[in-house]
């Protein structure tokens, strides 16, 4: 489901060993970027802290990005179910080195909905995912007295414009219409589908034609490529449809 003529810097995928590690000296995953594009560096209560935008909704949204990544990287497929319903299934020729990507591909050995794949790996992805952004400097822990009394852990800046550049890639899209990368177009759909992209109001505009730009990205309406790349869109629509459906009528019944 990659694009075989795209610059090699052009996309990142989970499929390939750079990833097998997760650290410093490898590239970004998916998932790993989209929570670095949530922070936002002076969210918090404190001068100088950040926050992570819809942390009610974390792990639906982190399970989604790892299920668009491995649906971009050819690593999982959809199943049609009844009803209209769609499972995905695990490529079994074509595993991820990537530890957590291969702790989700391992969970759909057989077809399974993709609600239910995102209760069951979204819940324990903020930490690793976290600490993984962390170890490659984009952001820092630090402490803070509250009170004047307790030292409190918060997120800071690491400092780094990889998160600005995140950023400006969104933007380029959803405010230029620029045409946009598979790993682009997941990253800004997984946005609009959490509900915060308003929150990035300052950097990406929240306007009528953001939106509509955004909508199309939701419904996989992005680029006329390759039949792999068709593949892929459609795939990511799913997920990111299926991750508003989490995030906006799961928790309220």
């Amino acid at each position: 489901m990659t694009e075989p003529n795209r610059p090699a810097d052009a996309e990142q995928s989970v499929s390939g060993d750079q990833h097998a590690g997760g650290g410093r000296d490898t590239a970004p995953t998916l998932v790993e970027d989209l929570l670095l594009l949530l922070f936002q560096p002076d969210g918090g209560l404190q001068q100088g802290t950040g926050s992570i935008a819809g942390e009610n909704i974390l792990f639906y949204v982190l399970g989604g990005a790892v299920l668009a990544d491995l649906g971009l990287g050819g690593h999982v497929r959809t199943i049609p179910g009844a009803l209209g319903s769609v499972s995905l299934e695990a490529v079994a020729e074509n595993p991820p080195t990537d530890e957590l990507a291969r702790a989700a591909w391992d969970y759909v050995d057989r077809p399974r909905g993709v609600q239910g794949v995102l209760a069951s790996i979204g819940p324990t992805l903020r930490t690793p995912v976290l600490d993984r952004v962390i170890a490659r400097g984009d952001i820092r822990r630090g402490t803070r007295k509250a009170l004047g009394l307790f030292e409190t852990s918060v997120l800071e800046d690491g400092g780094t414009d990889r998160r600005a550049r995140l950023v400006a890639d969104v933007r380029a899209v959803l405010v230029d219409g620029a045409e946009p990368t598979p790993r682009v177009a997941a990253l800004a759909a997984l946005l609009y589908g959490s509900g915060t992209l308003p929150q990035f109001d300052r950097e990406i505009p929240w306007t009528s034609e953001v939106i509509a730009r955004a909508e199309k990205l939701k419904k996989g309406e992005w680029s006329a490529g390759a039949a792999a790349e068709a593949v892929a869109r459609t795939l990511t629509a799913t997920i990111v449809n299926n991750v508003i459906i989490a995030a906006t009528v799961l928790p309220r019944t």
